[in-house]
């Protein structure tokens, strides 16, 4: 079919046998004075509609129908495009224009349901005669006689209950619809608006579903065999009855070799085809329930739930397929291994981004997401420990009055504190002496790490924090250099690869663009990077990380011939350990912990226990990546007080 040519201006001419010709034209039949009576009737119904739309001043108005959309599934894909799930209301629904469904299908549903489509105005007096007698000869209501048009505005308008009333409502209606709209464009709505069966509204979804390709694609067989369908989707269903459904295609073929719109040779193939049915998809999970959660609560947190379920937006995340299926298989597999090591009931979390987009590339809220939905990656603010460290290392180097190699005591002290006096200890228990700021945090000191937060000012401290995007609460007390707030993994990923890209930061996203089911963006996540901290010091504390992994708490999470900067995290009660690490290529947050807060294990650290998972996850995430280095802090300003401290 050429663009110009309607789907109307390329049907055959409909050809029927003299009998059922005469029937419609004269009126006469076996039984003839049945039939005479039953066109009268009709004919008389026809012809008082006029009069009878003056008295349905209230039904609905047709003219809403030309930009009519109905309900559509919403759809979200990775950030190459592969179909993570369907997320919809009632209506699992993805509409098509009339020229990306296959002709096979259109001529079935016409033959099927209305083969005079093209040819009346919106009601067909003929076939409600037909209907009559049929009905009045078995006594029952077995035909309906409802053209294709009068079954859009019963579906789009009217409830379905059975009744004259709404039958004549339907014929205004039908007859008022055509006058505003053309034939293909009412072909093309009843298509996309028909119920297939097993939740699928519109021939694409069911398309897709009973036999895993695209209504476009559909071939006569598999048309005739979906046309069969709609008049009871449930029962027909070849899922349910699948000789009952051959039967139906059989019908349906048979009626358009009656109306010579196929040969005798395409009937015969039709019905010789083997026929491969696909898989009932719409209540198909997730394949990454945490990612998909987390988006559509984005969704409808920023455009309304039935827009989510009703709107057919395309949405493209930014997690990578690849990664997130490694993602999950490590925290699987390194839930088991600490589960044998003593930490019954552990929980995980892990976080991944890409430091120069901010983009997620993989997200696991959990060892389990059938069990547990619950999204420990966005949702569960836990202590950081002394991951929490590294804030407070880069407020003192952009203060311009310290460096990694300044030196402070390692040695007792006390602080009046919200609570009384406040002496903070070191894991060991012990204390060091003069040390430097770059062996204070490879060795993960506690006492250090309080020194120069009030040194440069708790208040500063957080500060950083908020620029780095954690929002959790903070009270400016002693211990706050210490971790004792609460952080999500999500966070702490997203401020370590603010560190990663020197200072510059866009916001941490799921989500890089939505469109809706018309190709319009509706939102765009490309990223908008700002510079929000001081490069200079952002590389600094970088460099004092690698001494982490190089020589420090964090050794287990070292990867041969790759720069890593890192630091590791761990509870002073033991009821959270934590790696967050980064090349400069991608950031990855590991939390473990448990759900009810209670101590994993005695002796349970972030440098025991976590840094063998991250470089588990990492060394397979960057098998194909090529080594970069980080920038050293020479490439870079220094602040000016550090200027004048070495003149």
């Amino acid at each position: 079919m050429s663009s110009s040519e309607t789907f109307e201006q390329q049907q055959p001419q409909i050809q029927t046998s003299p009998s059922f010709e005469f029937w419609r034209q004269v009126g006469q039949i076996t039984g003839g004075t049945l039939l005479t009576i039953a066109m009268l009737t009709t004919s008389v119904v026809a012809g008082g509609l006029v009069g009878l739309a003056i008295s349905f001043r209230n039904l609905p108005q047709v003219g809403q129908m030309r930009n009519f959309t109905p309900a559509e599934t919403t759809y979200i894909y990775d950030i190459k495009g592969k179909l993570l799930v369907g997320l919809h209301g009632e209506a699992n629904r993805k509409n098509v224009p009339l020229d990306q469904i296959s002709p096979n299908l259109k001529r079935a549903v016409l033959a099927s349901e209305d083969s005079y489509f093209y040819h009346h105005h919106g009601i067909d007096p003929g076939g409600i005669g037909r209907a009559a007698i049929v009905n009045w000869t078995a006594g029952g209501v077995h035909e309906g006689g409802s053209t294709i048009t009068m079954q859009l505005v019963k579906n789009i308008f009217l409830s379905q209950k059975r009744a004259f009333t709404r039958k004549i409502a339907e014929a205004v209606l039908a007859i008022r619809l055509e006058q505003i709209l053309s034939k293909d464009r009412i072909l093309e709505m009843y298509l996309n608006q028909v119920y297939w069966g097993h939740n699928n509204y519109g021939a694409e979804t069911a398309a897709q579903t009973y036999f895993n390709k695209s209504a476009v694609d559909l071939t006569l067989a598999e048309s005739a065999m979906m046309a069969g369908l709609i008049q009871a989707p449930e029962e027909f269903s070849p899922f349910v009855n699948k000789n009952l459904a051959i039967e139906k295609q059989r019908q349906v073929l048979g009626r358009m070799l009656e109306l010579q719109w196929i040969s005798k040779q395409e009937y015969d193939d039709a019905l010789r085809q083997e026929i491969k049915l696909g898989k009932i998809k719409s209540f198909q999970a997730s394949l990454f329930p945490y990612v998909t959660n987390a988006v559509s609560q984005e969704l409808i947190k920023k455009f309304g739930r039935d827009a989510v379920l009703k709107g057919g937006m395309r949405v493209q995340t930014t997690v990578a397929t690849d990664l997130q299926m490694l993602a999950e298989q490590t925290i699987k597999k390194w839930h088991k291994t600490l589960e044998e090591q003593g930490l019954n009931n552990n929980q995980m979390a892990l976080v991944a981004i890409d430091p120069r987009t901010h983009f997620v590339k993989a997200l696991v809220g959990g060892v389990d997401s059938k069990k547990s939905e619950f999204n420990r990656a966005t949702q569960a603010q836990r202590q950081p420990g002394s991951s929490f460290k590294p804030f407070v290392y880069y407020t003192a180097f952009a203060s311009g009055k310290f460096t990694p190699d300044t030196t402070v005591l390692d040695t007792p002290v006390s602080y009046p504190d919200i609570d009384g006096l406040y002496s903070p200890h070191n894991y060991d228990n012990t204390f060091k002496g003069e040390i430097s700021i770059r062996t204070a945090l490879a060795q993960s000191r506690n006492v250090p790490a309080v020194k120069i937060g009030k040194a440069v000012g708790i208040d500063k401290v957080i500060k950083t924090c908020r620029t780095l995007g954690i929002m959790s609460p903070m009270e400016p007390v002693s211990s706050l250099p210490l971790g004792a707030i609460g952080v999500t993994p999500l966070e702490m990923a997203s401020a370590y690869a603010t560190f990663a890209n020197y200072g510059w930061r866009s916001p941490p996203t799921l989500i890089a663009r939505v469109k809706d089911s018309s190709g319009n963006v509706l939102l765009d996540n490309t990223p908008k990077p700002k510079l929000v901290l001081n490069p200079w010091a952002s590389a600094t504390i970088l460099d004092v990380m690698q001494s982490v992994v190089k020589e420090g708490t964090g050794r287990g999470a070292a990867i041969e011939g790759r720069p890593v900067a890192g630091k590791t995290g761990t509870t002073s009660s033991e009821k959270d350990i934590w790696f967050i690490g980064t090349v400069p290529q991608l950031t990855t947050a590991i939390w473990v912990g448990r759900d009810d807060n209670k101590q994993l294990a005695h002796g349970a650290t972030g440098g025991g226990m976590v840094t063998p998972i991250w470089q588990d996850f990492m060394q397979k995430a960057l098998k194909n990546v090529p080594v970069n280095n980080f920038k050293p802090p020479s490439q870079f300003s220094r602040p000016k007080s550090i200027k004048k401290a070495q003149n």
